[in-house]
């Protein structure tokens, strides 16, 4: 029987932190039923209770997010700069460097228990491109891993190479939240403030870009959550 993960869309124009406040709020209570599961056993009990996984679909507001090891100067826009562009900016605790979230583009927040799946990190970061992967290539993109560099990319090894979803996790205690942004119908300017994952020499893609045409949002959805479902193994709900 597969696992079920508790689907929900969450709409658009939805507040960063708030999404953040979210997360942190179902990975904390998923963190203390794995305690209580582990106090229960230690005391020879089965009055063991199931964690629950959730994946959210959400549209930001122009938002920057710098992950925990990100630089800094990696942000080229100052203050009055990002008032001009009406874009916010925040700091986060997920791994990674500075990246953008905007209208048009699909982010996915997956909060899954990794020891209900495999307690691998490596292996989840591979699956959620996989997921990425499978869902371009519906356009007729080929969709590749590039070494050493999370995310999804276009013409890997080519000097016009360029990144078409950007992914940034956390877990604790084998709970993940944070996720994957795929840019989809995105305004790709915003990009050109920041130094998009503290890379210099590469681009950024959208699927409306390469396709040249406005992209089905809700259509790239379901292709995301029909390649989850088949990676992850599991049934959304």
């Amino acid at each position: 029987m597969k696992q079920e993960v508790f689907f929900q869309d969450l709409g658009t124009n939805r507040d960063y932190q708030e999404i953040w406040d979210l997360q942190e709020e179902l990975l904390a209570e998923n963190v203390a039923i794995k305690q209580h599961n582990r106090a229960q056993e230690k005391e020879g009990s089965t009055n063991f209770k199931a964690t629950k996984n959730h994946l959210f679909f959400v549209e930001h507001p122009h938002v920057y997010t710098l992950g925990k090891s990100g630089d800094i100067e990696n942000m080229l826009a100052n203050e009055d700069k990002l008032n001009e562009i009406q874009a916010t900016f925040v700091k986060t605790n997920r791994g990674g460097d500075i990246t953008y979230h905007g209208p048009g583009q699909l982010v996915g927040y997956p909060i899954l228990d990794l020891e209900a799946f495999k307690p691998d990190i490596h292996l989840y970061m591979r699956n959620l491109e996989e997921v990425i992967i499978r869902t371009i290539a519906e356009y007729g993109l080929k969709g590749e891993r590039s070494e050493g560099e999370t995310g999804v990319w276009l013409d890997v090894g080519k000097p016009y190479a360029r990144k078409i979803c950007a992914m940034g996790v956390k877990a604790s205690r084998w709970v993940t939240m944070h996720g994957f942004a795929l840019n989809v119908n995105s305004d790709l300017r915003y990009f050109e403030y920041i130094i998009p994952c503290g890379i210099k020499d590469k681009a950024v893609a959208s699927l409306d870009r390469e396709l040249n045409r406005t992209v089905d949002m809700d259509e790239v959805k379901g292709f995301v959550k029909k390649h989850f479902e088949e990676v992850f193994e599991v049934k959304l709900s």
